[in-house]
């Protein structure tokens, strides 16, 4: 990104200021933020019955609540001595509910922490066996239905709501959860410098394919290229990666 604020700098002095953005980006944000807007109202309607089907199939399967809303890390632009600057803004992230009521969120942040760490050993064994997707694929907590909602990302689609609030974009780096941030190495946080996406670069790349450092990096790759162009190709590709369940088990 030009311009931008060694992110040592930022680390040592502003924890929750970002690179600032560069003015010749703003009529893209702009642009971005009423395409985000108006395809998130035209999907929730287009795809409402499908939304429906799943709140019933999740209500028979598992009694109680039908979403699941979770503390995500965000993005936030703002203005300081005539510069535009991001800093973090956490916010609820909508999802359909894919796991048991209250799960104990406890081996889902030790699989993080071996991810971030690139710890083989740990994983496998929070896993029961080795798997190549780097996500936690035997989760117990996860209810029947639950399973084929995650690969085909269905559970995902309550986050439109969040595109509509300007809390996510449809196009942007994964949202990350708190006590994963806080376990991120310094350069790990130039990923929050755009408005987390319900798809991204990353997922159409590699999605879960690949170790975290290198899906950072194509975070990173996407923060540093995106264009209205780059949004729409990753668009795109979105339906193609989700139907191949590339990189999803």
């Amino acid at each position: 990104m030009q311009n931008e604020i060694p992110i040592d700098l930022i680390c040592q002095s502003e924890p929750s200021v970002k690179n600032y953005a560069s003015k010749g980006r703003e009529c893209y944000y702009v642009a971005k933020r009423l395409v985000d807007f108006s395809l998130a109202c035209a999907l929730l309607v287009f795809l409402s019955p499908i939304m429906l089907m799943i709140a019933v199939l999740i209500f028979i399967y598992s009694p109680g609540p039908i979403f699941f809303i979770q503390k995500r890390v965000g993005a936030k632009k703002y203005s300081r001595n005539g510069r535009t600057y991001w800093k973090r803004k956490d916010f609820n992230c909508y999802k359909f509910r894919t796991m048991q009521v209250k799960a104990d969120p406890a081996i889902h942040q030790a699989y993080i922490k071996a991810l971030i760490e690139n710890d083989e050993e740990k994983m496998t064994a929070i896993q029961g066996a080795k798997i190549q997707p780097r996500k936690l694929v035997n989760d117990p907590r996860v209810i029947r239905p639950g399973k084929i909602l995650r690969k085909l990302s269905l559970d995902e689609l309550p986050q439109l709501l969040n595109v509509m609030k300007g809390e996510m974009s449809l196009v942007g780096p994964r949202p990350a959860i708190p006590y994963e941030v806080e376990m991120y190495k310094p350069w790990h946080l130039r990923r929050l410098e755009a408005l987390p996406g319900i798809t991204g670069w990353q997922q159409v790349k590699a999605r879960c394919s690949t170790d975290f450092d290198s899906q950072v990096q194509f975070d990173l790759e996407y923060i540093k290229k995106q264009s209205f162009w780059l949004d729409l190709k990753i668009i795109m590709l979105t339906p193609w990666v989700v139907i191949s369940t590339k990189g999803a088990h």
